[in-house]
């Protein structure tokens, strides 16, 4: 699918994957909708993009704020392109000294990832069925962000993983529920890659970190992971899968 003068939402667009994943369709020629928290700088990320992307505040369990943004892309032109990219991590063990991890911390993780991912997709779904004419055989494209972790969880990741692997699940039978309306669903599992979620470890830890990468031996760049989706938007075979974008690494236990 050609993304050229449509619209493309993509969730946790104001830094990292999300931001990156922005650039490029902006690149490609879309106009790119970014729905983030208050707090991020989306707003200056936005003005400076000469007008090539909007900012929506909002969090994406929220159906108000995800219908905002909705209606916001819907408004600019032809949805054609959502990217969730929105997560957050928060490592913590089962049990850790015989005191179990309090379930509202671990709710919180899976209801930010895989929730939200959901509320999103089924959103914007519906807005690309009712707005968004059906162009050389296709109407849209939504690729999801799970992780490596969905399938080898470090200790403490039972959260992170949980929700990662609960949007490994959803995709091919989403993909299936989407595809008479002429919408893909992809979703990318990435590795170890330089985004905000690796800021507040030390250089040591990233360090390691990208040593345990087979090839390349470093930590993804979040242009790496753009193009793929960029890639997945103009494939139109590339429906209901998952690809690990990680550099062939399985995670140890620690």
């Amino acid at each position: 699918m050609d993304a050229t003068g449509g619209v493309a939402l993509v969730t946790g667009g104001a830094s990292g994957l999300g931001l990156a994943t922005a650039r490029a369709l902006v690149a490609k020629g879309a106009h790119a909708v970014l729905l983030d928290l208050p707090g991020s700088p989306g707003e200056q990320v936005a003005a400076a993009s000469e007008e090539r992307m909007t900012f929506v505040a909002g969090d994406v369990r929220d159906a108000e704020s995800v219908g905002r943004a909705v209606d916001v892309a819907v408004a600019r032109g032809p949805l054609r392109v959502v990217v969730n990219c929105a997560g957050v991590g928060d490592p913590a063990r089962t049990v850790s000294r015989g005191v179990p991890l309090e379930l509202e911390r671990f709710r919180r993780v899976v209801e930010i990832n895989l929730v939200g991912s959901f509320n999103v997709i089924r959103l914007a779904a519906a807005a690309m069925v009712e707005h968004t004419p059906v162009t050389d055989g296709e109407r849209g494209v939504i690729v999801n962000t799970a992780s490596v972790a969905a399938y080898d969880g470090q200790i403490g990741q039972a959260s992170y993983s949980a929700s990662k692997g609960g949007i490994v699940g959803m995709t091919l039978p989403v993909a299936r529920d989407l595809a008479a309306s002429a919408i893909r669903v992809m979703t990318i599992a990435p590795g170890m890659f330089a985004t905000p979620i690796l800021e507040g470890l030390s250089d040591e830890a990233r360090a390691s970190l990208a040593a345990q990468v087979p090839h390349p031996a470093r930590l993804g760049d979040p242009a790496e992971y753009a193009a793929l989706v960029a890639h997945i938007v103009e494939n139109a075979m590339l429906n209901g899968e998952v690809v690990r974008l990680d550099g062939a690494i399985r995670m140890a236990p620690r």
